[in-house]
């Protein structure tokens, strides 16, 4: 088996085992996973809110946030894990596409 396929199965395997990000921290009670921490929840964590982060805060904001679509919020967690391998095989389609993209484009350079 080539190595470029056996990548692309274990990014499917990353993608199907993504809502583990949502049912463990869920099941546990523990609150955001980490590093998905919005702006309240570094307040809780550190104490405060740093002056560079909240004033960025309002730069990005997540193209699918909450990893669920528009109306999803209040779904079961088998809805939202279903949002979440949709949004895991988005971004791994995005980021390949880019890649790929940028690979052909520094090998017409040459």
């Amino acid at each position: 088996m080539k190595t470029i396929s056996k990548l692309w199965i274990l990014l499917a395997i990353l993608a199907v085992a993504a809502p583990i990000g949502l049912v463990l921290p869920a099941h546990f009670k523990a609150g955001p996973g980490w590093g998905e921490w919005g702006l309240e929840d570094v307040k809780t964590l550190a104490g405060y809110i740093p002056k560079g982060l909240e004033r960025l805060s309002s730069l990005w904001c997540a193209p699918i946030p909450a990893y669920t679509l528009k109306g999803w919020g209040g779904r079961p967690m088998s809805s939202l894990s279903l949002a979440y391998i949709m949004s895991a095989i988005v971004g791994v389609i995005v980021t390949a596409a880019a890649i790929f993209a940028i690979g052909k484009f520094l090998m017409k350079k040459d």
